[in-house]
């Protein structure tokens, strides 16, 4: 089996790496000193250098403007993001525009499509459910009378919808079926509460009170749900690895350079023996990663569905990024608190990642449940 990327998808990673060269991650606004949002809105400049790039367009078809990749490809340039601590809503809008590539009418793919590509229309998702832990596709109801739908509910934890122009949310009707609906941010009925995420980005909790939408933009494949929560799932974990790799050679650097009783500190056991145990950790989430973004991809069939791979994935980049982190600060000493030096910004990231769509338990849990449900079992 040949794991070298194709030429399409490694110049994609060379155009996120020139872009992201110019970002500091010791600009990011730094949750430890702020005493409200770190943001009102996300790097703008940034997100125009990207649609300049080209990159906003990966996921959508040519017919719209795009490049028209796949999800490997995607994860690629999340993984350069995440190394900087981009400040931009790349994530969510690489997986609603996967999925309305996948899911949505010829109409609204072509409406909205295109304003991806040149970065005018930003998009989010809404994944957090009613609490957090509530199944997401459960926290709003929508009711179709003729062609309009008709929305009731509330999601929580809702990445940059206060700059947001529409958010992608699941709802189930009620027939038990789960649809995806498309609604702009500033649509009567819709009103977003503050809230502060563990990095100090402002997020939003978005309630739904008798929100109308168009039939068009109702996404009634039930497949739709599954691509919007698989994306967001696996492009977290490219999030992850790309942070664990940027704190892990932070670490590498520094232990080099740190010298104790006259030789640098990457020379003793103790260190030299964490240090390997995190890059073990690196690449056991590198190989989870590109497993279920292939299966992403291709729909291979293998042992377990795609589910299956996305939850190894998940485990591994939950508890392999939370520990990265946690060496690199207990070897970094008083530094790596230091405000002044970006690793404590790391930290914030990694733990908003660690919990973000569940925890390695809850995945641990539906794995075993994956496990439990297959014929060899």
């Amino acid at each position: 089996m040949d794991f070298t990327f194709t030429e399409e998808q490694q110049a994609a990673v060379e155009a996120a790496q020139a872009v992201f060269s110019d970002v500091a991650p010791d600009g990011v606004p730094s949750p430890a000193l702020a005493h409200g949002p770190v943001a009102d809105d996300f790097d703008r400049p940034l997100w125009r250098t990207l649609a300049d790039a080209d990159l906003l367009g990966l996921p959508v078809p040519p017919e719209h403007g795009g490049a028209g990749l796949d999800p490997i490809a995607l994860c690629l340039v999340l993984r350069e993001s995440a190394k900087v601590l981009a400040r931009v809503p790349l994530l969510e809008t690489y997986a609603a525009a996967h999925t309305l590539r996948h899911h949505a009418t010829a109409d609204l793919r072509a409406d909205i499509l295109p304003q991806l590509a040149t970065g005018d229309l930003v998009l989010t998702a809404a994944t957090g459910g009613r609490t957090g832990h509530d199944p997401a596709e459960l926290a709003v109801t929508a009711r179709q009378d003729g062609t309009t739908w008709t929305l009731d509910g509330t999601h929580t934890a809702v990445p940059w919808a206060h700059t947001a122009d529409r958010v992608l949310l699941p709802a189930h009707t009620p027939d038990g079926r789960t649809v995806l609906a498309l609604v702009p941010c500033d649509r009567t009925g819709l009103t977003l509460g503050d809230q502060i995420s563990t990095t100090g980005e402002r997020h939003a909790e978005i309630r739904l009170d008798s929100v109308r939408a168009g039939a068009r933009d109702i996404l009634t494949d039930p497949a739709a749900w599954d691509t919007l929560r698989d994306l967001l799932t696996t492009g977290t974990c490219a999030l992850a690895l790309g942070l664990g790799a940027r704190v892990l050679a932070m670490t590498s650097d520094y232990t080099g350079k740190r010298e104790q009783f006259g030789h640098p500190l990457a020379t003793f056991q103790a260190v030299a023996v964490q240090t390997a145990d995190r890059f073990i950790d690196l690449r056991a989430m590198e190989a989870t990663l590109w497993q279920a973004a292939w299966r992403l991809t291709t729909g291979a069939a293998g042992p377990l569905p795609p589910a299956g791979d996305i939850a190894v994935a998940k485990i591994w980049a939950s508890e392999g990024v939370r520990r990265i982190v946690q060496t690199a600060q207990h070897l970094h000493g008083g530094f790596g608190a230091d405000t002044d030096y970006p690793l404590h910004r790391y930290h914030a990231w990694a733990k908003q990642l660690e919990l973000s769509l569940g925890p390695a338990a809850a995945h641990e849990e539906a794995l075993g449940e994956l496990l439990a449900a297959h014929p060899l079992s």
